[in-house]
């Protein structure tokens, strides 16, 4: 609406002009809050996600840990059993 349009309206339209923009900027500012807050949930389950990939890897790491000393103790127990069973037929 140009100035010269807003001159010609009386005060009740001026007043409502304005009581219609102020209710259209709490609708956006309500909008606004609503999409922060989804954009803030977000966040969240990424930065969770990205935590429990992070979880993952480390027991990956753990677990190939364990699987390598299992590993180690049953050569040993073969070489020392194998060993000793070589001793026992001599």
């Amino acid at each position: 609406m140009t100035d010269k349009e807003l001159k010609r309206l009386s005060r009740a339209e001026l007043v409502e002009l304005l009581l219609e923009q102020t209710r259209r900027a709490e609708a956006l500012k309500a909008e606004l809050e609503k999409t922060k807050e989804r954009l803030e949930e977000k966040t969240i389950l990424l930065e969770k996600s990205g935590n429990i990939a992070d979880a993952a890897l480390a027991l990956n790491k753990v677990f190939e840990t364990a699987q390598a000393a299992a590993d180690q103790y049953i050569y040993n127990v073969k070489l020392k059993y194998g060993a000793a069973d070589e001793e026992s037929e001599n």
